[in-house]
Protein backbone atom coordinates (compact mmCIF):
# COMPACT_ATOMS: atom_id res chain seq x y z
CA UNK A 1 0.00 0.00 0.00
CA UNK A 2 1.29 3.12 -1.11
CA UNK A 3 1.74 6.07 1.31
CA UNK A 4 1.05 9.88 -1.04
CA UNK A 5 1.30 13.23 0.64
CA UNK A 6 -0.31 15.39 -1.36
CA UNK A 7 0.65 19.11 -1.46
CA UNK A 8 -0.93 21.73 -4.11
CA UNK A 9 -0.73 25.65 -4.49
CA UNK A 10 2.35 26.41 -2.71
CA UNK A 11 2.52 29.91 -4.51
CA UNK A 12 6.24 30.90 -3.99
CA UNK A 13 5.61 30.54 -0.49
CA UNK A 14 9.22 28.98 0.46
CA UNK A 15 8.43 28.94 4.57
CA UNK A 16 5.29 26.84 4.16
CA UNK A 17 6.70 25.09 1.88
CA UNK A 18 9.43 23.84 4.03
CA UNK A 19 7.12 24.05 7.19
CA UNK A 20 5.11 21.07 5.51
CA UNK A 21 7.79 19.21 4.12
CA UNK A 22 9.48 18.86 7.63
CA UNK A 23 6.26 17.71 8.76
CA UNK A 24 5.74 15.10 5.71
CA UNK A 25 9.18 14.02 6.87
CA UNK A 26 7.17 12.86 10.13
CA UNK A 27 4.30 11.04 8.20
CA UNK A 28 6.37 7.68 6.69
CA UNK A 29 5.04 8.60 3.60
CA UNK A 30 6.38 6.29 0.23
CA UNK A 31 6.25 9.71 -2.18
CA UNK A 32 5.39 13.44 -2.62
CA UNK A 33 3.44 14.54 -5.04
CA UNK A 34 2.22 18.49 -6.30
CA UNK A 35 -1.23 19.30 -7.55
CA UNK A 36 0.49 22.34 -9.43
CA UNK A 37 0.29 26.61 -8.85
CA UNK A 38 4.03 26.03 -7.68
CA UNK A 39 4.41 29.80 -8.17
CA UNK A 40 2.39 33.09 -8.38
CA UNK A 41 1.27 35.54 -5.70
CA UNK A 42 4.75 34.38 -3.61
CA UNK A 43 8.49 35.63 -3.45
CA UNK A 44 10.41 32.64 -4.35
CA UNK A 45 9.19 30.94 -7.22
CA UNK A 46 12.87 29.29 -8.28
CA UNK A 47 13.28 28.12 -4.71
CA UNK A 48 9.85 26.41 -4.74
CA UNK A 49 10.51 25.17 -8.04
CA UNK A 50 13.88 23.58 -6.89
CA UNK A 51 11.99 21.80 -4.20
CA UNK A 52 9.01 20.12 -6.26
CA UNK A 53 11.56 19.28 -8.71
CA UNK A 54 12.45 16.30 -6.45
CA UNK A 55 8.56 15.15 -6.06
CA UNK A 56 7.48 11.91 -7.62
CA UNK A 57 5.41 14.15 -9.99
CA UNK A 58 3.39 17.87 -10.35
CA UNK A 59 0.53 18.89 -12.06
CA UNK A 60 0.03 22.13 -14.39
CA UNK A 61 -1.55 24.96 -12.40
CA UNK A 62 -2.81 27.52 -13.95
CA UNK A 63 0.11 29.95 -12.91
CA UNK A 64 2.07 27.99 -13.69
CA UNK A 65 0.41 27.78 -17.09
CA UNK A 66 0.61 31.82 -17.16
CA UNK A 67 4.41 31.80 -16.44
CA UNK A 68 4.90 30.57 -19.89
CA UNK A 69 1.65 32.37 -21.53
CA UNK A 70 0.19 35.60 -20.44
CA UNK A 71 -2.15 35.28 -17.94
CA UNK A 72 -6.43 35.15 -18.69
CA UNK A 73 -9.05 36.16 -16.11
CA UNK A 74 -6.28 37.09 -13.24
CA UNK A 75 -7.48 40.47 -10.90
CA UNK A 76 -4.42 43.05 -11.44
CA UNK A 77 -2.54 42.08 -8.16
CA UNK A 78 -2.22 38.07 -9.88
CA UNK A 79 -1.46 39.48 -13.37
CA UNK A 80 1.62 41.93 -11.70
CA UNK A 81 2.66 38.66 -9.93
CA UNK A 82 3.15 36.34 -12.26
CA UNK A 83 4.82 38.73 -14.82
CA UNK A 84 7.25 39.59 -11.29
CA UNK A 85 7.26 35.67 -11.10
CA UNK A 86 7.95 34.97 -15.09
CA UNK A 87 10.86 37.91 -14.96
CA UNK A 88 12.47 35.85 -11.34
CA UNK A 89 12.57 32.68 -13.50
CA UNK A 90 13.99 34.21 -16.66
CA UNK A 91 16.76 36.45 -14.77
CA UNK A 92 18.66 33.24 -14.47
CA UNK A 93 20.55 34.81 -10.88
CA UNK A 94 21.87 31.13 -10.71
CA UNK A 95 23.24 30.93 -14.06
CA UNK A 96 21.67 30.09 -17.15
CA UNK A 97 21.61 26.58 -16.86
CA UNK A 98 19.27 26.63 -14.03
CA UNK A 99 16.81 29.06 -15.11
CA UNK A 100 16.37 26.89 -18.76
CA UNK A 101 15.72 23.62 -16.18
CA UNK A 102 13.31 25.68 -14.26
CA UNK A 103 11.66 26.62 -17.57
CA UNK A 104 11.92 23.11 -18.80
CA UNK A 105 10.38 21.46 -15.91
CA UNK A 106 7.11 23.70 -16.11
CA UNK A 107 6.82 23.09 -19.69
CA UNK A 108 7.02 19.62 -19.21
CA UNK A 109 3.93 18.98 -16.37
CA UNK A 110 0.98 17.40 -17.30
CA UNK A 111 -2.48 18.39 -17.13
CA UNK A 112 -3.40 15.51 -15.12
CA UNK A 113 -2.26 12.02 -14.06
CA UNK A 114 -4.15 8.97 -13.73
CA UNK A 115 -3.29 6.12 -11.87
CA UNK A 116 -6.73 4.17 -11.86
CA UNK A 117 -8.37 4.27 -8.80
CA UNK A 118 -6.80 7.65 -8.68
CA UNK A 119 -6.77 10.95 -10.56
CA UNK A 120 -4.62 13.99 -10.28
CA UNK A 121 -5.42 17.31 -11.44
CA UNK A 122 -4.91 20.69 -10.44
CA UNK A 123 -8.65 21.84 -11.02
CA UNK A 124 -11.16 19.35 -11.59
CA UNK A 125 -11.92 15.92 -13.81
CA UNK A 126 -13.50 18.12 -16.58
CA UNK A 127 -10.95 21.49 -16.85
CA UNK A 128 -7.98 19.77 -15.51
CA UNK A 129 -6.14 23.16 -14.88
CA UNK A 130 -8.56 26.23 -14.90
CA UNK A 131 -11.76 24.71 -13.75
CA UNK A 132 -12.94 25.64 -9.62
CA UNK A 133 -15.11 22.76 -7.73
CA UNK A 134 -16.22 25.50 -4.85
CA UNK A 135 -17.85 23.98 -1.97
CA UNK A 136 -21.33 25.78 -3.01
CA UNK A 137 -21.26 23.70 -6.23
CA UNK A 138 -22.66 20.78 -4.29
CA UNK A 139 -26.07 22.92 -4.93
CA UNK A 140 -25.20 22.35 -8.86
CA UNK A 141 -26.45 18.96 -9.07
CA UNK A 142 -25.94 18.75 -13.21
CA UNK A 143 -22.59 20.18 -12.84
CA UNK A 144 -21.55 17.95 -9.96
CA UNK A 145 -22.50 14.54 -11.64
CA UNK A 146 -20.88 15.46 -14.71
CA UNK A 147 -17.77 15.91 -12.60
CA UNK A 148 -18.43 12.71 -10.89
CA UNK A 149 -19.20 10.86 -13.82
CA UNK A 150 -15.45 11.42 -14.83
CA UNK A 151 -13.97 9.94 -11.66
CA UNK A 152 -13.35 6.50 -11.13
CA UNK A 153 -12.88 6.18 -7.26
CA UNK A 154 -11.22 9.68 -6.17
CA UNK A 155 -9.98 12.57 -7.29
CA UNK A 156 -7.38 14.77 -5.97
CA UNK A 157 -7.46 18.54 -6.77
CA UNK A 158 -6.89 21.95 -5.72
CA UNK A 159 -7.07 25.10 -7.32
CA UNK A 160 -9.96 26.99 -5.01
CA UNK A 161 -7.46 26.53 -1.74
CA UNK A 162 -10.57 25.53 0.34
CA UNK A 163 -9.66 21.92 1.68
CA UNK A 164 -12.47 19.37 1.56
CA UNK A 165 -13.99 15.91 0.40
CA UNK A 166 -17.08 16.35 -2.54
CA UNK A 167 -18.82 13.40 -1.79
CA UNK A 168 -21.08 11.54 -4.50
CA UNK A 169 -24.47 12.07 -2.67
CA UNK A 170 -23.65 15.99 -3.10
CA UNK A 171 -22.52 17.01 0.32
CA UNK A 172 -19.15 18.87 1.36
CA UNK A 173 -17.14 17.22 4.31
CA UNK A 174 -14.47 20.07 5.70
CA UNK A 175 -11.46 18.85 7.21
CA UNK A 176 -12.62 19.57 10.83
CA UNK A 177 -15.76 17.17 10.05
CA UNK A 178 -13.21 14.30 9.28
CA UNK A 179 -11.53 13.69 12.53
CA UNK A 180 -8.23 11.71 12.25
CA UNK A 181 -9.34 11.27 8.55
CA UNK A 182 -11.96 10.46 6.03
CA UNK A 183 -12.33 6.51 5.58
CA UNK A 184 -12.68 5.38 2.44
CA UNK A 185 -15.49 2.81 2.89
CA UNK A 186 -15.47 0.47 -0.33
CA UNK A 187 -14.38 0.31 -3.74
CA UNK A 188 -17.63 2.04 -5.36
CA UNK A 189 -17.13 4.90 -3.39
CA UNK A 190 -16.63 8.20 -5.71
CA UNK A 191 -15.45 11.06 -4.18
CA UNK A 192 -13.26 14.44 -4.71
CA UNK A 193 -10.97 15.42 -2.52
CA UNK A 194 -9.51 19.43 -2.42
CA UNK A 195 -6.44 19.28 -0.65
CA UNK A 196 -6.28 22.47 0.45
CA UNK A 197 -3.09 25.03 0.01
CA UNK A 198 0.34 25.18 1.14
CA UNK A 199 0.77 28.63 0.65
CA UNK A 200 -2.05 30.55 0.40
CA UNK A 201 -4.74 28.75 2.35
CA UNK A 202 -8.37 30.40 1.73
CA UNK A 203 -10.75 28.67 4.30
CA UNK A 204 -10.14 31.29 7.19
CA UNK A 205 -7.06 28.78 8.84
CA UNK A 206 -3.70 30.54 8.14
CA UNK A 207 -1.86 27.24 8.39
CA UNK A 208 -0.78 24.91 5.31
CA UNK A 209 -3.07 22.53 4.43
CA UNK A 210 -2.05 19.42 2.65
CA UNK A 211 -3.28 15.45 2.80
CA UNK A 212 -2.04 12.12 3.42
CA UNK A 213 -3.51 9.38 1.13
CA UNK A 214 -3.04 5.69 2.04
CA UNK A 215 -6.06 4.12 -0.66
CA UNK A 216 -8.15 3.75 2.70
CA UNK A 217 -7.79 7.24 4.70
CA UNK A 218 -7.74 10.80 3.65
CA UNK A 219 -6.07 13.26 6.26
CA UNK A 220 -5.89 16.52 6.39
CA UNK A 221 -3.08 18.00 7.61
CA UNK A 222 -2.41 21.74 9.17
CA UNK A 223 0.54 23.20 9.41
CA UNK A 224 2.41 26.66 11.42
CA UNK A 225 4.55 28.29 9.28
CA UNK A 226 6.86 31.53 9.42
CA UNK A 227 3.69 33.57 7.79
CA UNK A 228 5.95 36.90 8.81
CA UNK A 229 8.80 35.85 6.61
CA UNK A 230 6.74 35.42 4.06
CA UNK A 231 4.94 38.83 4.26
CA UNK A 232 7.99 40.41 4.70
CA UNK A 233 9.69 38.85 1.14
CA UNK A 234 6.37 40.12 -0.79
CA UNK A 235 6.89 43.46 0.77
CA UNK A 236 9.91 43.40 -0.15
CA UNK A 237 9.07 43.49 -4.12
CA UNK A 238 7.64 46.38 -5.63
CA UNK A 239 5.60 44.73 -7.89
CA UNK A 240 3.99 41.98 -5.62
CA UNK A 241 0.83 44.14 -3.79
CA UNK A 242 1.56 43.99 -0.36
CA UNK A 243 -2.26 42.49 0.09
CA UNK A 244 -1.03 39.37 -1.64
CA UNK A 245 1.43 39.51 2.13
CA UNK A 246 -1.86 40.34 4.33
CA UNK A 247 -4.29 38.25 3.39
CA UNK A 248 -2.15 34.81 4.24
CA UNK A 249 -2.34 36.44 8.38
CA UNK A 250 -6.11 35.50 7.83
CA UNK A 251 -6.02 33.02 5.81
CA UNK A 252 -8.22 34.72 3.15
Amino acid sequence: MTRTAIVSDIHGNLAALEAVLEDISKQKVDRIVCLGDVIGYGPAPSQCIDAVMKFEFCILGNHDSSALFDPEGFNVAAEQAIFWTRAQLECNQDGPEAGRERMKFICELPRMVDEGNALFVHGSPRGPTNEYVFPEDTQNVKKMEKLFSMVSRICFQGHTHVPGVFTQDLRFVRPVETGSGYKIQNDEQRMMVNVGSVGQPRDGDPRSCYVVYDEDVVEFRRVEYDIERTVRGINEQPDLDEYLGLRLREGR
